[in-house]
């Protein structure tokens, strides 16, 4: 089984300007690298040789600060949204319109904008997933102060849960199969959520508590804390 990686990094992260304004959000340093380096360098680590990162906002910034993979032992290609459509197409648009660039097998997904370094991609996870018959398998943490709510639960048998008593925030990442896309059209903009509700109600999706570091990135208030505590 190859093993391969999709990061989404094409939104224009609104709420981190002005730092957005002349860096896209992925491409901004914690502890002296970019975010999205973190997820490479233990993609790489984990034995995945196939990264595609789908791009719109200042996209071409990111073959110019990444290049084509190989300092970090990958292949990295890249979905350019915004040359290609003009802008960014969500997440499930973004996923349908990179798939080209995949191989048509199960894949890690993970947001360019989520730090959570010790996360290691692991190798087993992804053959328990492509053995099996889920659409997609689904990784969620505590809720931060920012969703106290949360997004999905999780069953006593492993199973994903769109409205659960105790529900968990959804981490961005995950393993998925291509088919969770099959009636997704590429190049246009279309949402992950319902995707998964969908799936979810038909016992398609596992899911996982992860419990070790993780935030969103999604104010500059939290980028400063991480560079000065991590």
């Amino acid at each position: 089984m190859t093993l391969q990686a999709l990061i989404l990094a094409a939104g224009r992260g609104e709420r981190m300007r002005p730092l957005t304004d002349a860096t896209p959000k992925p491409l901004l340093q914690v502890q002296g690298k970019p975010l999205i380096a973190w997820h490479l360098e233990k993609l790489a680590s984990a034995g995945v040789k196939e990264v595609v990162i789908n791009t719109a906002w200042l996209e071409e910034q990111f073959p110019a600060a990444l290049g084509d993979g190989s300092a970090f032992g990958l292949h990295i290609r890249y979905s350019h949204e915004g040359a290609q459509f003009g802008g960014a197409l969500e997440t499930a648009g973004g996923i349908a319109t990179a798939l080209p660039l995949l191989k048509d097998a199960p894949f890690w997904l993970v947001a360019g904008d989520v730090f959570m370094p010790e996360f290691g991609f692991p190798a087993s996870d992804a053959h328990r997933f492509a053995a099996s018959s889920a659409l997609a398998h689904i990784y969620l943490v505590p809720n931060p102060p920012h969703n106290p709510k949360g997004d999905f639960g999780i069953s006593e048998s492993g199973l994903a849960l769109s409205r659960a008593a105790q529900q968990f925030t959804y981490s961005t990442l995950g393993l998925y199969h291509p088919a969770l896309f099959r009636d997704t059209p590429a190049g246009q903009k279309a949402a992950l959520a319902p995707l998964l509700r969908q799936a979810m109600q038909d016992g398609q999706v596992s899911a996982a508590l992860y419990s070790g570091p993780w935030t969103d990135v999604g104010t500059p208030e939290r980028l400063a804390e991480l560079n000065s505590t991590y």
